[in-house]
């Protein structure tokens, strides 16, 4: 029998048509299935099923059994006997799953103390044992941090910890990785790999990483629009994809492994260079956070040299903490250089009053990670692309919004509505019209697709490209996808410990890379396909010959 079987699983809002329609899954012990497809295709209302977590006003039918235990109609005594001790929820932002106001210990040994009987101080021993099994180090020490203390990758395994804390037959993990860099999340899956292999403990993997897939997952089904297009043993779904929207979803992939893009560059790929013009320079810059709260100082970036040509497109790659972030918050003047020097259209930052410096930062613009967090849902679509424009009293708002909602490829009507109406992809389109509003020379953007679709990022990156030869905008590109960087970016600079350890060309930093630590990165950034990966972990697990 197998250990889920979810067979035409069906869920409504109301009498709505269904969002999810006749579903069938099933995971066997020890197998590792994955759920893909575009964002609403259903993949994690049906994971949510399993766990009697849908939203409000959402119904289910058909049939969810966990080890022959039916959940479909199940009552709440049946469903918390499930949560968390036979089936747990890896969820996707280990920020909002932890509470920001307790310590990690407090927060596993509620949840031990919560599944069985036993003492406080056995409760924090077995939950130091969890730090251990998820790879925590000096877990004995750490178990008295806050989350805040903590890196996003050991976040993250503070949440995996949370979710074993039962002992869970069954493991759902929504997103397990899409914030983490390469690095990390070539760490988060081996892990989650271990877990299946020493615990017997069967994963259903909600991703929209095809990389991750091939990596990781056994079985793969695919979703669209709430019903399954495909399902099939990892391997013949990445060789030979049956259906037409699985090979559509394939191709929009990015891959490093691809012939390189032709880019629009200067002979040599610095346009700073060679024609001497320049957006932005940062000479010998270092950032230093002062001691605060008994926290040591601590240093960003470490006598950083970078320029950006006008019109080029520089990408930032490196781990969490690398610096990219501060880095992109210098160039928006929102982070002040301790030392060294920021020039932003041959004007030097730091020399300027207040009034003139929000007269220069009319030329620079941000386009943040997430658009649901960087819109007001109470402000219309129109109101926020608008925002720039009134704030810095430009006035033709009307005409500009209309204008700029067609440069983005949405509708002029889509001024009306509010954010919470459009899918992830509208709203990432949004955020790029608002911050072209001004058209600005140098934009900064901040991990701009990670939490799209591989089909949405596809045409997020093809619009970004007609948008920089319209406006003729420099842009610094921070992103932990290095195929992405690799389809956008002109050169690349590669940060560590607030250091940059390499620039070049895009090609020649990802084909022929010099430094040791951009090798690492590229060997951890996961392809979609199956026999590359496994070659990969191959080679790793191999002995090494004295």
């Amino acid at each position: 029998m197998s250990l889920l079987t979810i067979k035409d699983l069906t869920i409504r809002f109301g009498t709505a048509a269904p969002v999810v329609d006749r579903v069938n899954i099933t995971v066997e012990q020890r197998e590792i299935v994955a759920l893909v497809g575009e964002s609403g295709s259903g993949k994690s209302l049906t994971a949510r099923t399993i766990l009697g977590l849908l939203p409000d006003g959402a119904s289910a039918s058909g049939s969810v059994t966990l080890g022959g235990t039916e959940l479909i109609g199940a009552d709440e005594r049946l469903l918390d006997s499930v949560r968390g001790v036979r089936a747990s929820m890896i969820f996707q932002e280990p920020q909002t799953a932890l509470n920001p106001v307790q310590k990690i210990g407090w927060q596993i040994t509620q949840a031990l103390r919560a599944h069985e009987k036993v003492s406080k101080k056995d409760a924090r021993a077995r939950a130091i044992e969890l730090l251990e099994l998820v790879d925590i180090p000096d877990a004995g020490k750490r178990i008295d941090w806050y989350p805040h203390q903590l890196s996003g990758g050991q976040k993250q395994r503070v949440v995996i910890a949370l979710a074993l804390s039962g002992e869970p037959e069954l493991l759902i993990a929504d997103e397990p990785t899409t914030a983490l860099d390469v690095t990390v999340q070539a760490e988060i899956l081996e892990l989650l790999r271990r877990l299946r292999d020493t615990r017997n403990t069967a994963i259903l993997l909600i991703t929209h990483n095809m990389g991750v897939v091939a990596d990781i997952a056994d079985q793969v089904v695919v979703l669209r629009q709430g019903s399954v297009v495909e399902t099939q043993p990892v391997h013949p779904l990445f060789a030979e994809p049956r259906e037409r929207y699985t090979r559509e979803l394939l191709a929009a992939v990015p891959r490093l492994d691809d012939t390189p893009h032709v880019r629009a560059v200067a002979s040599g790929g610095d346009l700073a260079r060679t024609s001497g013009a320049a957006t932005l320079t940062i000479r010998d810059v270092s950032v230093v956070y002062p001691r605060r709260h008994g926290a040591e100082a601590f240093t960003a970036l470490d006598s950083v040299n970078l320029t950006v040509g006008d019109g080029e497109v520089v990408g930032l790659v490196g781990e969490s903490g690398s610096g990219k972030t501060t880095l992109g918050r210098l160039a928006l003047g929102l982070v002040p250089a301790t030392t060294g020097a920021v020039e932003l259209l041959g004007t030097t930052v730091s020399n300027l009053r207040t009034s003139q410096l929000r007269g220069l930062r009319r030329n620079v613009a941000l386009v943040h990670q997430d658009p649901a967090a960087s819109l007001d849902p109470r402000r219309s679509v129109g109101q926020s692309i608008a925002e720039p424009l009134v704030v810095h009293k430009v006035g033709g708002e009307a005409a500009r919004v209309a204008a700029l909602l067609d440069s983005v490829r949405l509708p002029k009507d889509f001024a009306d509505r509010r954010p919470a109406e459009l899918s992830g992809g509208q709203r990432q389109r949004v955020a790029l019209a608002r911050a072209l509003a001004l058209s600005p020379k140098l934009l900064v953007a901040d991990e701009p697709t990670s939490a799209l679709d591989v089909s949405v990022q596809a045409h997020v990156l093809e619009l970004f490209a007609d948008l920089r030869e319209e406006f003729g905008f420099a842009c610094l590109f921070i992103s932990h996808d290095l195929a992405v960087v690799d389809r956008v970016a002109d050169r690349v600079a590669v940060l560590r410990a607030g250091s940059i350890l390499e620039t070049g060309t895009a090609s020649e930093v990802f084909r022929h890379p010099q430094h040791e630590y951009t090798r690492n990165l590229i060997d951890s950034a996961p392809l979609p396909d199956p026999e590359i990966q496994r070659g990969r972990r191959d080679a790793r697990s191999a002995p090494v010959r004295a």
